[in-house]
């Protein structure tokens, strides 16, 4: 199971009592009015606060849940309550990021394409520091150090004893650019190598080849598709550009963007073996 994320129960025990809202039709304007909300409060409890364990056994009354989904519901509750790692860094992260940053935490699994730079959570610290240092119109110079350990404390996941699966798709591009000089690529080069055999069974990297019929797939476009262990919980996606970037809960552009992966991985994406040895010739190269 993917260790519990302050986000994730957050999400869950509220999408449960939505369902169940609409289930029942009972509007948003009688659940304020049963807890002594305004309709303007309930709507934040239900973007981004936790309810007052009183309010929610109230609610769950109200909403009829039976006694084995108000236990669980509880439990939520109370993980929901905890403080993410990603806390720490609430100055640095705007409220999207660090939502995904939660997300990802309590992921089962994530689905990566990245067609010019290596995936965030495949980055040496010292790949993600060049990248850090070229971005300075969004990264202040005094931050710098914050944003390399906070990429680096996204990638425990992956070492953990129940470890985050990933599947990458990258761009030969991101093994050419000399990011950093060529002695940082060779040694992001060589991460890559290194975590795709020490983690056979839940790291799997894929580059597109310069020569592949299909081309780049995205632009310069990076977005992630985020998988979760309970079954009540649906994919979510990242996407983002050099303007924009935010989460994406629709079902319709998920699954267009989770269907484009799935091509890139059967269509245009090298197997596994041939993109690690492709990896190693672009480090014989240097």
């Amino acid at each position: 199971m993917a260790p519990l994320s302050p986000t994730v129960a957050r999400w869950e025990l509220m999408l449960r009592i939505k369902r169940r809202r609409s289930e029942f039709d009972v509007s948003a304007s009688v659940i304020a009015k049963e807890l002594g909300f305004t309709l303007s409060y309930w709507s934040k409890v239900e973007k981004e606060r936790v309810l007052a364990e009183d309010k929610l056994k109230k609610l769950m009354s109200l909403l009829e849940f039976d006694a084995a989904e108000r236990d669980e519901m509880l439990r939520l509750r109370e993980i929901a309550k905890q403080r993410g790692w990603w806390s720490s860094y609430a100055g640095l992260l705007a409220g999207d990021v660090a939502r995904l940053f939660g997300l990802e935490f309590g992921a089962r699994r994530i689905e990566t394409y990245e067609s010019v730079l290596v995936p965030g959570l495949l980055q040496t610290a010292d790949y993600a520091r060049a990248l850090f240092t070229n971005d300075l119109a969004r990264v202040r110079r005094v931050e710098i150090d914050r944003w390399v350990e906070v990429r680096m404390r996204r990638q425990e996941r992956l070492t953990e004893e129940d470890p985050l699966e990933l599947t990458a798709i990258i761009g030969e591009a991101a093994l050419a650019h000399r990011t950093g000089g060529s002695d940082v690529l060779k040694g992001q080069l060589r991460h890559l190598i290194s975590m795709s055999e020490d983690h056979p069974e839940t790291v799997d990297i894929r580059v597109i080849p310069f020569g592949a019929p299909g081309g780049v797939l995205l632009g310069g476009a990076t977005f992630h598709l985020i998988s979760f262990d309970s079954p009540l919980l649906p994919d979510v996606a990242w996407s983002e550009t050099l303007v924009h970037y935010g989460l994406i809960e629709d079902m319709e552009p998920v699954r267009h963007l989770s269907a484009m992966f799935d091509s890139a991985i059967d269509d245009h994406a090298l197997p596994r073996a041939e993109s690690l040895a492709l990896i190693e010739r672009r480090i014989d190269a240097l």
